[in-house]
């Protein structure tokens, strides 16, 4: 079952798995990045009495945005033909984020009203679905057919070596 998954993520040895980790923790960060712009807009429309709703979704927009841009510069290399289909990956990294943002409500809610989860702690558990599944859809529909960016920075590098002579569990065991 778990070789299946790893197949279907392109994990077919060491070397895919450390490029498939490293790739998904570039988007972390990206997403890091995306979230403290989002907070950082909507506190900043708030304070020019700007309606929560309205502040919200420029919050949205403009923190996707961001994504757009870090993931397609940092995160995936495009495909040969990328210039004809930035306009189509953009829309479709909108469809994902929007998505993802309407089911983290969805999970909010049901949560936060229906479970009686603390409103402080639902968003950890929503977040832990979100974001895999944010990275998955942009990775497999959104930026189809690009492949992780090699990073140029040795240290970079040099600390996923390190990290993978460290592991406590060898990957080709479980493929």
């Amino acid at each position: 079952m778990i070789k299946k998954i790893f197949r279907g993520l392109g994990i077919t040895d060491s070397a895919s798995f450390w490029r498939f980790a490293g790739q998904f923790l570039k988007f972390g960060l990206v997403g890091l990045s995306s979230t403290a712009i989002s907070v950082t807009v909507y506190y900043v429309l708030l304070l020019f009495n700007v309606h929560y709703l309205i502040a919200n979704l420029a919050a949205f927009v403009i923190s996707v945005m961001n994504a757009y841009y870090w993931n397609s510069k940092y995160v995936f290399t495009p495909a040969a033909d990328g210039a004809k289909k930035g306009g189509l990956t953009f829309v479709k990294v909108f469809a994902v984020y929007g998505f993802t943002f309407l089911l983290s409500s969805l999970l909010l809610f049901v949560m936060i009203d229906m479970l009686n989860v603390s409103k402080w702690i639902a968003p950890v558990f929503s977040l832990c679905v979100t974001i895999p599944l944010n990275f998955l859809l942009n990775k497999f529909w959104a930026f189809k057919g690009t492949t992780p960016r090699r990073s140029p920075n040795p240290e970079t590098q040099a600390f996923l070596r390190m990290a993978h002579c460290f592991a406590k569990v060898k990957i080709t065991e479980v493929l």
